[in-house]
């Protein structure tokens, strides 16, 4: 729970749009490459509802529905008993981010195709990012949603990675002269957050090392000063992630290989592929320039 909250806020859904080809195939009765997130999402709200059996704060899911497609997303719906996760969202493309923000989305996950709602959405504070699919998925449990974020222009605003591309020398002096100054929010803080916040729920009810959510902070910055800037951040923002990497601008893939997250999140297409490459979902989140 982040500076500023009280215990006294009302309890909301944690509302997750996507399109429903990210979710259920029509060709072939085939699956996307949110199915297996979705159904991490179904096993922490089973764990939530045992220990708080009158709490609305679950995860909840909307499949953007183009009325199309209604019939078969009921029936698979029923067929992988989701329907207490899923509802479908009814929606024409040019009221699509009006609606997101009309139901409190904490995150929108969008096909390649619709790239430019995507940029609308995050335009408007919405969490939104493109999701893609690896050749073949590999996530390391059905029982414990994890899900990593990448920093800059993702969790934390672009200003560091705008001063990089000025060159390494002045990005390490950046960094070094504002080591003690938390970043700026970028735009999936608010989603870290309320995961972060449903964790500590289940941390209450004694469950730590067996908790259904994990949290994972993968960026290309150092060990050094700009690591530590990334940690102080999050500790401003009293934020505690489960396990942070600092690759030092390496290559993600080996630590997406032995994390094997449900999802991945990303502002920069290399390291998107990088996580393809190893089977694990990754998700890019185009950080407008203008926007930077």
């Amino acid at each position: 729970m982040s500076e500023g909250r009280t215990t006294s806020e009302p309890e909301i859904p944690v509302t997750i749009a996507m399109s429903s080809g990210l979710l259920f195939k029509q060709e072939q009765q085939g699956y996307g490459p949110a199915f297996k997130f979705v159904e991490a999402l179904k096993a922490v709200n089973a764990e939530l509802t045992k220990h708080y059996p009158d709490s609305e704060e679950l995860f909840k899911v909307k499949l953007i529905d183009d009325s199309s497609s209604s019939d078969f997303l009921k029936d698979r719906i029923s067929e992988h008993g989701l329907g207490e996760l899923i509802t479908l969202l009814p929606v024409t493309e040019d009221q699509l981010v009006n609606e997101l923000k009309r139901n409190k989305t904490h995150l929108y996950l969008s096909d390649e195709p619709n790239r430019l709602k995507v940029q609308e959405a995050l335009n408007k504070g919405v969490a939104a990012a493109i999701m893609f699919t690896p050749t073949n998925i590999i996530t390391e449990s059905e029982n414990q949603l994890r899900v990593a974020f990448d920093g800059d222009a993702v969790l934390f605003s672009n200003e560091s990675e705008l001063v990089f591309q000025s060159g390494l020398h002045n990005y390490l002096k950046h960094e070094e002269q504002n080591v003690k100054i938390p970043m700026k929010e970028g735009p999936f803080k608010g989603f870290l957050e309320v995961l972060i916040k449903l964790q500590k729920k289940l941390h209450n009810r004694g469950l730590y090392k067996k908790c259904p959510i994990r949290t994972y902070l993968v960026t290309s910055r150092g060990a050094g000063c700009d690591g530590y800037r990334a940690l102080n951040t999050l500790r401003t923002w009293g934020l505690e992630i489960d396990e942070a990497v600092f690759v030092g601008g390496a290559n993600k893939g080996p630590t997406l290989q032995r994390i094997k997250p449900h999802i991945f999140f990303d502002d920069q297409q290399c390291h998107v592929g990088a996580a393809l490459e190893v089977g694990t979902v990754a998700c890019l989140v185009p950080y407008q320039t203008n926007n930077k």
